[in-house]
């Protein structure tokens, strides 16, 4: 489990391809050197097992399921990454609670500057659009973010400087794809009054829990 705060920027130093794996080595002196093997990190958004590490760099396995459900089968060495450790139970939820599971690949519509911060607009899946709210959560290449408003074709953030200094996502174009994981919270939610009100869709009725 994760929290949307980014820790550190990695560098993609190489990829290793093989048809249903890629092995990805990133750099990260911030974060790397207290990595064990077997542990989990967040890449863009997406929750890897460590299996290297060696110093300042680590390495992780992209399976074919990954590769197919987000951005990480286009990474190529000098590309660069968000990186988040695990949540401890004894921290602050300064996010909101990520799973680093994916669910969707979203697209860049369109970047505005506005001021010192930048309006920036997603297009996600019509499926996905239950789970948006205004001023819900979301996260966008494993970035907690503030939904500020909700569209037709997905939804708009806005982007302070800090989030633009501290993540990859100042280097976005309209145009670029984006990994989207909408809020566990509201995912159970949709799940339950699915259920509540038509049984036949699977899931616990909301009126026995």
């Amino acid at each position: 489990m994760f929290t949307g705060i980014v820790e550190s920027v990695g560098d993609v130093l190489a990829v290793e391809r093989s048809p249903d794996l890629h092995r990805l080595t990133i750099g990260s002196p911030q974060v790397a050197p207290e990595f064990a093997v077997g542990g989990s990190v967040a890449v863009d958004g997406v929750c890897l097992t460590i299996v290297e590490v060696h110093g300042d760099r680590f390495r992780v396995d992209v399976g074919a399921e990954t590769l197919r459900r987000t951005t990480l089968e286009r990474l190529i060495p000098g590309h660069r990454v968000n990186l988040e450790r695990p949540l401890r139970l004894d921290s602050r939820l300064g996010g909101h609670l990520v799973q680093g599971h994916v669910d969707d690949v979203g697209t860049i519509m369109r970047i505005a500057p506005e001021g010192e911060t930048r309006w920036m607009e997603i297009r996600v899946s019509q499926i996905l659009h239950v789970y948006i709210v205004e001023k819900g959560s979301v996260a966008v290449d494993g970035i907690s973010l503030t939904v500020a408003r909700v569209m037709n074709e997905g939804f708009a953030v806005s982007l302070i400087p800090h989030t633009l200094a501290a993540t990859t996502i100042a280097s976005k174009r309209a145009g670029d794809d984006v990994n989207i994981e909408m809020d566990i919270v509201a995912k159970y939610i949709a799940r339950l009054a699915a259920a509540h009100f038509d049984p036949t869709r699977g899931g616990a009725d909301a009126r026995t829990i």
